[in-house]
């Protein structure tokens, strides 16, 4: 694959590896390449699962900032970003993150975005840019969905980003381990969502369709889906 973008399938798992620089940054080209991707990988008969994991010590620093200062336009990258966002919660099958370096700004908002997260214990995971004058518009509303406004304000409020104990504490990540162990352990959580299949290829888009909803809609709209679930073929 292109934009820095690598990807491995074994044993029904798809290790998605980004490669974007010594920070690995994300700009508009390798987001769009990421989302692509991903929506291949959600597609391909031989894959059951997908495995989001980084090149270096970094996981991902965010958007490519000094980019943007240089004249590349802000709004292009920040719709690149929502697009790829868009993404996650549509997926059919389940997804892991495998951070085994500092997920900052954006890259945290990809850990939030993913169903399972393991980080190194030296990891830090959260949004940074409040202390530079500016507000993570687009990187907060995944933490915000997946940690609560609560915990959420606890890193973007302040730029201060969750130690990776922290950031297990909150829920933003199911494990902390070493370093060398980070892609095995999000690989076994994957294992275990893999049990769901083929089910799963419709309960897990309906999850967080209904995480989006008030309680008495949710209520409602798995009704339906439970006898679609049921109903015989056409």
């Amino acid at each position: 694959m292109s934009d820095g973008i690598s990807a491995e399938v074994k044993d029904g798992i798809c290790t998605i590896e980004l490669a974007f620089g010594e920070r690995n940054l994300l700009n508009a080209g390798n987001m769009a390449a990421l989302r692509v991707a991903l929506l291949d990988s959600d597609s391909a008969t031989n894959i059951h699962a997908i495995l989001l994991a980084s090149a270096g010590p970094i996981f991902c620093g965010g958007l490519d900032i000094a980019a943007i200062r240089a004249g590349a336009d802000p709004v292009m990258f920040a719709s690149a970003l929502v697009e790829l966002l868009h993404v996650f919660p549509r997926l059919r099958k389940p997804i892991a993150a495998a951070v085994q370096g500092d997920a900052l700004a954006s890259g945290a908002s990809l850990v939030a975005a993913v169903d399972y997260a393991v980080a190194a214990s030296h990891a830090l995971l959260g949004t940074q840019e409040v202390t530079v004058g500016i507000w993570p518009m687009v990187a907060q509303v995944p933490l915000i969905h997946r940690l609560g406004i609560r915990a959420a304000m606890e890193n973007v409020g302040s730029g201060v980003a969750f130690t990776a104990k922290r950031a297990f504490e909150v829920g933003l990540v199911q494990e902390v381990v070493s370093a060398g162990q980070v892609r095995d352990h999000a690989a076994a959580w994957l294992s275990l969502a893999r049990r769901g299949s083929p089910a799963s290829e419709v309960g897990r888009p309906a999850f967080y369709e209904f995480a989006a909803m008030s309680y008495d809609d949710a209520l409602d709209a798995a009704l339906l889906k439970f006898a679609g679930m049921f109903a015989p073929p056409n």
